[in-house]
């Protein structure tokens, strides 16, 4: 047993001061300190520096560690030329993407204070770093395929590749299943896979509507993707619509990636249906693909940081950080809570995580925030947080500390 002091935690009825969270690998108990030890004298007392917060440890729901080796090699700005970019380059960043890359990334990750994440892979490429990493892994196995004539090997491989990610659980290993987009998977391989999805109930999440070119491409068959499909693929027309492709995971709570191009109806409808949206604000701007309006988004979101692909850290506090200055509409403290919360206990819901808050018998994941100064106002911690950390003080993942 352990018990863990800092100056203010925060739960879910706001900011407590004075007290400690009793904790092995589950959290027993928050009180008052002197009445925690009172209650577990022989437990071992954490102390923290002044003016520390004690945060459940932070969810990152949407991460792709395949192209962790880029830097400078793919081309920013716009969705289409990063594409062809990764299309041109790809075998060369996989190449360098050795499983120490992958490992470094998921290190950024924890240093940030990101216990668990989802990670989005391709090949099984990450299995290995993930097995290794000591976060919580939620290990989206992704289907991408749209030729009929190669869908049932794609479709086999797949499937190992579940196989494979279920093997680990003793590492934190847990198997999910990722579509990757619309204009990507066959509609026959599409509804197996949702299908497969339901009957072992793993956790399911796919890109949507990330940008024009994708919307412009299922709507009408042109703008941008037009001359992408015909000279890569042979193909004139989009395999689905957006709206067949939203309404396959009708009765089935997805996670859904980006959606900044999104219709106000779409979002109603994912709303409905009690979908999720994973939000990556440096990733929409630096492709050049918009912004997710959340301030009347009424579907439930995570802020995450997506890949190495499109993003220049990994760092869950430099994405709240970009998150706080993207989203200028609304009142300030207000947008900075609903941050927090979105890589806490609204992403530990969205992962179907046993953690993200800390009340008892929640996984005793925390993550600890030292700020550079006293808050006058307890409302404003989230804000003060946001702005003046680079990285954790501490982290714990199921009652172990690893930073």
């Amino acid at each position: 047993m352990k018990i863990i002091a800092a100056d203010y935690i925060y739960t879910p009825k706001g900011f407590l001061t004075g007290h400690g969270v009793a904790f092995a690998e589950t959290i027993k108990e928050i009180a008052p300190v002197k009445t925690l030890q009172q209650k577990y004298p022989d437990a071992q007392l954490i102390e923290t520096h002044k003016d520390s917060v004690l945060y459940p440890g932070f969810i990152n729901t949407h991460v792709h560690l395949e192209f962790s080796s880029n830097r400078t090699t793919l081309t920013y700005g716009s969705f289409i030329p990063w594409l062809n970019s990764v299309i041109e380059d790809r075998n060369e960043l996989v190449k360098k993407c050795e499983p120490q890359t992958m490992l470094n990334a998921c290190n950024e990750l924890l240093r940030s204070g990101v216990t668990s994440f989802g990670a989005i892979s391709s090949f099984g490429l990450e299995l290995e770093a993930c097995i290794k990493a000591p976060q919580r892994v939620v290990f989206f196995n992704e289907l991408i395929g749209s030729n009929p004539q190669t869908i049932d090997v794609i479709y086999a491989d797949f499937k190992e590749r579940i196989k494979a990610s279920s093997m680990h659980a003793e590492n934190r290993i847990i198997p999910a299943i990722a579509i990757h987009a619309p204009y990507s998977v066959h509609p026959i391989a599409l509804r197996h896979a949702i299908t497969l999805a339901k009957e072992n109930e793993y956790v399911l999440c796919a890109h949507l509507l990330e940008s024009q070119a994708e919307r412009s491409w299922l709507d009408t068959s042109d703008g941008e993707f037009q001359a992408f499909f015909e000279t890569n693929f042979n193909q004139s027309a989009p395999l689905t619509t957006a709206k067949e492709f939203i309404e396959a995971f009708d009765g089935y709570p997805t996670h859904f990636t980006h959606c900044v191009q999104a219709t106000k109806e779409e979002l109603e409808h994912l709303y409905r249906q009690g979908h999720t949206i994973a939000h990556c604000p440096r990733s929409n701007r630096y492709l050049g693909c918009g912004r997710l309006a959340i301030e009347n988004l009424k579907v439930p979101f995570s802020v995450a940081t997506d890949g190495l692909s499109s993003n220049n850290t990994l760092s869950i506090l430099d994405e709240l950080r970009a998150a706080l200055m993207l989203h200028h509409q609304g009142p300030l403290q207000q947008l900075a809570s609903k941050l927090i919360r979105s890589v806490t206990s609204d992403a530990a819901d969205i992962l179907k995580l046993e953690c993200g808050q800390i009340v008892p018998n929640k996984l005793a994941d925390f993550t600890v925030i030292t700020l550079p100064d006293t808050p006058k106002n307890l409302e404003e911690i989230p804000l003060w947080t946001i702005l003046h950390t680079k990285e954790a003080s501490q982290v714990y993942i199921q009652g172990e500390q690893y930073v």
